[in-house]
């Protein structure tokens, strides 16, 4: 049976909801504020409620933060390969949330941002499981060298992942390059693939990125609330979003992602996968929170609703 190892990292956001953002040097009250597990978890979360065994491969410390990510993980049913660093407590994200359902994120990284030769090496890879990757890990140089050297020794029928997140122009090109060929999924956002193509516009960027990575990767770029596209060696299709009342736009990528790759886990093909991601995604967006991603029974209940096809063959 697939699993999931997210090699990413879980930290708490303190999610905070406002009507816009301040101006640099002046003050706004916010509606509310509440802590959560985020980061990784989000994404963990959404794969495990919809129905594929999840194990968190990165660090969590030891401290307030770490305890309550801990306790989000547990509850989910979610594996933790590591014992608790001693030495430093989980990091905390401030997520801003606008009355538009836009989010501003301000980060601090804690125990999370390292992970050793050592630490991985005591994980049992199965030639079925599917690895997950985030950009934000080639960032920390405490984690990045020794996460890619892992990568590169796994066999090749391990799934790859890769979400290269908001800080693509940030992480080395040296790391990137050894990366994108080992690659079977890339899952961004339309901002991130143009970004990392340097192309201004989504019709532009979507093949130079197919160009850029394995002739059988699947590309799965999100583009709001018009769903995604998906391109593989078959070629490129568009897979239609839903329309809801987004109320927070916090999470829904990451939703999205899990549901996407424990889809393909459990066997269907890649335009039902998406269609079960963007039918994820659309549940998330209409729920205040980082980790609001629907389970398998809410997906379905939605695709039956709106005559969409993301049933298995």
């Amino acid at each position: 049976m697939s699993r999931l190892l997210h090699t990413g990292q879980v930290i708490v956001d303190l999610a905070m909801a406002l009507d816009t953002l301040p101006r640099s040097g002046a003050d706004a009250l916010a509606h509310s504020a509440s802590f959560h597990a985020g980061g990784g978890f989000n994404v963990m979360a959404a794969a495990r409620r919809n129905g594929l065994t999840t194990l968190y491969l990165g660090r969590h410390g030891q401290g307030q933060f770490g305890e309550l990510a801990r306790e989000a993980m547990r509850a989910e049913g979610i594996q933790m390969t590591l014992p608790i660093d001693p030495h430093k407590d989980t990091g905390l994200c401030v997520a801003l949330t606008e009355a538009s359902a836009e989010r501003t994120f301000i980060s601090c990284i804690g125990a999370e941002g390292g992970l050793s030769a050592q630490d991985l090496a005591q994980v049992t890879v199965l030639p079925d499981d599917y690895v997950y990757v985030s950009g934000y890990s080639l960032l920390h140089a405490d984690k990045a060298q020794s996460l890619l050297d892992w990568i590169l020794g796994l066999t090749p029928g391990v799934h790859l992942s890769f979400d290269p997140g908001p800080l693509l122009a940030d992480i080395d090109p040296q790391l990137l390059n050894a990366l994108l060929p080992r690659l079977n999924l890339w899952t961004s956002n339309s901002t991130e693939a143009q970004g990392f193509t340097g192309l201004t516009s989504l019709a532009q960027a979507l093949p130079a990125l197919t160009a850029r990575l394995p002739y059988d990767c699947l590309t799965v770029v999100r583009d709001g609330p018009q769903g995604c596209w998906i391109s593989d060696c078959h070629g490129q299709q568009h897979i239609a979003g839903f329309k809801v009342h987004a109320v927070d736009s916090n999470g829904a990528g990451d939703a999205h992602a899990g549901v996407m790759i424990a889809a393909l886990a459990g066997g269907y093909n890649a335009a039902q996968a998406a269609t079960r991601a963007n039918a994820a995604a659309a549940i998330a967006v209409t729920r205040r929170g980082p980790a609001t991603a629907p389970g398998a029974r809410e997906v379905d209940a939605l695709l039956a609703k709106s005559g969409s096809v993301g049933t298995q063959e």
